[in-house]
């Protein structure tokens, strides 16, 4: 079920998106959406060569295991 936002622009940033939605032959709101969702996406996952970074630091791994063993036995605490 698609829902309604009502979304308050100055005109010279309206004016640019519509312009760009023009220029893609889209409507307005799906370049909004698109947009939205990709920067959301950017934020929530990391790229491949971060991962890599990860998997491949061994002190990181084994701190983020250590933590995930005690969250599930109810163990730790938040730090702030």
């Amino acid at each position: 079920m698609t829902k309604t936002v009502t979304l308050r622009l100055k005109e010279e940033v309206y004016n640019l998106f519509q312009e760009a939605a023009q220029a893609e032959n889209r409507p307005l709101s799906n370049l909004i959406e698109t947009a939205a969702l990709g920067r959301l996406r950017d934020q929530q996952f990391v790229d491949p060569e971060e991962m890599e970074a990860i998997l491949s630091d061994r002190t990181l791994l084994d701190s983020l295991k250590k933590g995930s063993r005690q969250a599930r036995s109810r163990r730790g605490r938040f730090v702030d």
